[in-house]
């Protein structure tokens, strides 16, 4: 009889354990972009990623308000504070592998009814020698209980492995942020400095076109020209006003962007006036396959995607059975005299359990189909964050080398329309051109030194742009 207990036992326990260790199909996505061996055709592995931040910006006004913002910034403080929640998890993670001891003390009173099994009983027992139990039953404990789950599969192993690299993405997160941030400090600067040059060309232009109206007030007085041409002249004065004003506004916004990036409230910002640093043609590029170890967000995805696998193996271990242990060790008596009375007063205890889910397994079934597409998602994301580098680089190279051309175009544009001022007014004065081709080509010389202010900001930001997807700034 006793044998036949024991087989079924045998039988109930292997249908326990093959029940608790079905699992799921395991969805695998592996990313499959592969980076081209170079970029149009360049193999030298030179790469401006390299070259730290401040060695990079040379302007002085530029350097400090850049160091501002990395110690300023509300962004970059939240993910500092990222990265202390993640390394919190670590620690968590960590504790979760190692066994848990309490200690505690506790004392209490209890009465039972006389007409149960235990009141019965007690009615008829001396709790010590000629003293029956009383009603009115103390007791007092202290002592020690520890628990301890033996990661016989890996799970708390593979949390903590998780925890961590999720710890390592968000110092790689923080790079990023660094990174992002740098660029967009720049960039307004930048922005700011061309401004600057706009407003003085457009202050000079305005000097320059009241002395012409002037001049045509007198030739107007002098029945050489019409009131319709004064009128004109006033107009085009008018219009530069208006444009000084327009420009005053971007600069008061784009100092408070500036401000904002540096987590202060609005005031002015210095700038060095003129487009000082000297910003090289072109970047050494580098290799495409450098991105990888070089750009933050691609590292962080990286991680993202191993931390992913990591709980798709803690969330598969759910299904196996977990072994618990647990022990006590403590005091235990009805009165304090009799607490520290050895052996009489010793309690202990240890267990051992094996528990596994057998039935209803629908949550933990969610719970790795959840990790399970999390894992795919992340492949996905890495796949489309190193793509999106790529691209990245790609097109800031060419805005690079197009902006160039675009400059040195431009300037010879505005060089023979500031030749085609000189010359108007010289007809204007001899009666050989009227004042609407006056009128015309100073418009034209205006608005091509503006334009050619705007290329060269451009080109400052497009190389500062191409530094960023390179995967510079952080360091």
């Amino acid at each position: 009889m006793n044998k036949n207990y024991l087989y079924l036992f045998y039988i109930l326990l292997s249908v326990f354990i093959m029940q608790s260790c079905k699992v799921p199909q395991l969805m695998v996505a592996t990313p499959t972009a592969t980076l081209p061996a170079a970029y149009l055709g360049a193999t030298d592995t030179s790469n401006a990623a390299k070259i730290a931040w401040k060695p990079f910006f040379n302007d002085p006004q530029l350097i400090a308000l850049i160091d501002t913002a990395i110690h300023n910034n509300l962004d970059v403080l939240m993910t500092a504070q990222e990265i202390e929640i993640a390394k919190s998890k670590v620690r968590l993670a960590s504790g979760k592998l190692l066994p848990s001891v309490n200690a505690g003390f506790g004392a209490g009173v209890e009465k039972v009814g006389r007409y149960t099994s235990q009141g019965a009983g007690d009615a008829s027992a001396d709790i010590t020698p000629g003293q029956g139990v009383p009603d009115n039953l103390t007791n007092i404990q202290f002592g020690f209980q520890a628990g301890w789950e033996a990661d016989v599969w890996g799970k708390l192993k593979n949390a903590k492995k998780s925890a961590y690299t999720n710890y390592l993405s968000s110092i790689e997160g923080k790079k990023w942020v660094t990174t992002n941030l740098i660029a967009e400090v720049a960039n307004s600067y930048y922005e700011l400095v061309g401004l600057h040059a706009q407003l003085n060309i457009i202050n000079e232009s305005i000097v320059l076109q009241n002395k012409q109206l002037e001049v045509v007030k007198s030739q107007k007085e002098a029945a050489v020209v019409t009131e319709l041409a004064v009128k004109q002249f006033e107009a085009m004065v008018y219009n530069a006003e208006n444009l000084k004003f327009n420009l005053l506004q971007n600069i008061t916004e784009t100092e408070n962007k500036i401000n904002l990036l540096l987590g202060r409230y609005p005031q002015k910002i210095e700038v060095n006036e003129g487009f000082t640093q000297a910003l090289p043609a072109a970047l050494a590029i580098g290799i495409p396959s450098q991105l990888l170890k070089n750009r933050p967000d691609i590292q962080q995805a990286a991680l993202a995607l191993t931390a992913s696998k990591l709980d798709v193996k803690v969330a598969e271990a759910e299904f196996y059975p977990s072994v618990n242990l647990s022990a006590g060790l403590g005091l235990n008596a009805f009165k304090a005299k009799y607490l520290f009375r050895s052996p009489e007063s010793i309690m202990y205890s240890l267990l051992t359990d094996v528990a596994g889910p057998l039935i209803n397994k629908s949550a933990i079934q969610a719970e790795f189909a959840s990790a399970n597409a999390l894992q795919i998602e992340a492949a996905y994301q890495y796949q489309k964050t190193i793509l999106n580098g790529f691209v990245e680089v790609a097109n800031q190279v060419s805005n690079v080398q197009n902006l160039q051309s675009s400059y040195q175009i431009k300037s010879k544009e505005a060089a023979a329309l500031a030749s085609s001022v000189d010359v108007s007014a010289e007809l204007f004065k001899y009666a050989k051109a009227n004042y609407l081709e006056v009128l015309t080509a100073q418009r034209e010389a205006l608005s091509a030194k503006l334009d050619l202010v705007d290329i060269k900001k451009q080109q400052y930001s497009a190389i500062t742009n191409l530094y960023k997807s390179l995967g510079g700034g952080w360091q």
